[in-house]
């Protein structure tokens, strides 16, 4: 049954994408003046209430804005049935059909921007009941690749024929690639500053003095009569360069809820794992434990080795990471969960509170995605928060900053939790439970 706090988040989108209409492959609508805001402004209301708002606007559609309502009416209701030759006759779905769904996803790629047709796909999969029809090769190629498509076939792996696999690893891989661009060379950039800055000594060897950073750090020694500085504190850098300075390890939860995070986890750790003065291990968990490490130089094996939905188990997967830590000092553990923990909570707790007191930095992100906010176990946060690592909603343009100060062991940037974050609502099903 469709709440009515779904539909009018559906009804919401349906305006938003009716707004971007006119956005991609149609110009002249907006006008100009008062009587063209006024047009446009009728045009949008059609649009958004579908076929019967003909009458009460007094609009008819043509051309490309007809096929914009049939796309927005097949999938929020009003439209008539995909592949119909005309009549009256109402659906208020695309239906399982994968000739008119394909048919339905080139239109809405060729007549809205980019962003609006991700959710609108996103919005065909979760309310019509698409999935399915994912795994079929010829549905995957109309289909816009984002994040959260991603996680849809991720879900789907187990039931993937033979003949979509590749298809489906061509969808990811785009994916992937995309994000890499998007945040691989800042992620370098700003973990080598923070590396080089953690390998700071006051007792360099002459060769490895920073002389630049030794004056500055002198200056009130400066002796203008003989134009010198006195450098009584020497600034300079280990000889570390070639060696491995800190061990990094991404313990990230792979119930449904955190099918966004894990795509973005599986990239950062691919970037991680490619810095040689960083040692990176990426574990995943639901109620089992299982370290992908070896396949980080391939975020897409690395999302393929996951196993989206099942159970909770937080406290396994820590005693696995605990296992693996050798240099507690220099060990950043970042646990990537929403915390409904299904395992021992009390034991889970006294893990991450022995971890922190050996010396390794604790950190706890409870989704790293764009998507604001998640729902989340608030005492388990609380408690952890009281061990000195807090929890908090981490995007993807934060979590090379929350790395650089977590290496140099510096105070996170959490972010104001008083901020404008959108909240997202728990993830259907998903009990945290074994």
């Amino acid at each position: 049954m469709t709440t009515s706090r779904e539909t009018t988040g559906a009804k919401e989108r349906q305006m938003a994408a009716a707004g971007a209409g006119g956005a991609k492959g149609v110009g002249g609508h907006a006008g100009h003046g008062r009587h063209g805001g006024h047009d446009e402004r009728l045009r949008r209301w059609r649009l958004v209430l579908g076929p019967d708002g003909a009458e009460s606007t007094g609009r008819a559609l043509t051309g490309q804005d007809a096929a914009r309502d049939g796309a927005l009416s097949a999938l929020y209701g009003g439209g008539k049935k995909p592949g119909g030759r005309g009549g009256t006759e109402r659906s208020a779905g695309l239906g399982a059909s994968a000739p008119a769904v394909a048919r339905w996803l080139g239109d809405i790629r060729t007549y809205f921007p980019g962003p609006v047709v991700q959710v609108m796909q996103r919005d065909a999969i979760d309310r019509l009941g698409l999935s399915a029809l994912l795994l079929e090769p010829e549905m995957l190629e109309a289909v816009e690749p984002d994040v959260h498509l991603v996680g849809t076939l991720l879900s789907l792996n187990k039931a993937m024929p033979e003949t979509t696999r590749e298809t489906a690893r061509a969808v990811v891989r785009k994916v992937v690639e995309d994000l890499e661009r998007r945040l691989a060379s800042r992620t370098r950039a700003t973990l080598t500053g923070a590396l080089d800055r953690s390998a700071v000594t006051a007792r360099p060897r002459p060769g490895d003095i920073d002389w630049d950073r030794t004056i500055r750090a002198n200056l009130r020694n400066y002796l203008p009569e003989h134009r010198t500085v006195v450098p009584e504190r020497l600034v300079g850098h280990r000889r570390a360069a070639r060696s491995v300075r800190k061990e990094v390890i991404l313990c990230i939860d792979q119930s449904g809820s955190m099918a966004a995070s894990v795509v973005h986890a599986a990239v950062f750790g691919a970037v991680l794992a490619s810095m040689r003065t960083l040692s990176t291990r990426l574990v995943v968990f639901d109620t089992a434990v299982a370290d992908l490490t070896d396949q980080l130089d391939d975020p897409v094996d690395v999302l393929f080795g996951t196993q989206l939905g099942g159970g909770t188990d937080i406290n396994r997967a820590l005693a696995y990471c605990q296992s693996r830590i050798t240099r507690p000092a220099d060990t950043v553990v970042v646990l990537i969960s929403d915390l409904y923990e299904g395992g021992i909570r009390d034991e889970m707790l006294e893990r991450a509170a022995a971890m922190t007191a050996s010396g390794v930095q604790f950190v706890t992100l409870l989704s790293l995605s764009d998507e604001g906010a998640p729902a989340y176990d608030r005492a388990h946060a609380a408690a952890l928060g009281a061990l000195g690592a807090p929890a908090f909603a981490c995007t993807p343009d934060l979590f090379p900053e929350v790395m650089a100060a977590a290496l140099e062991k510096r105070p996170l940037p959490v972010p104001d939790p008083g901020a404008d974050v959108p909240f997202r609502p728990p993830y259907p099903g998903h009990q945290g439970g074994l």
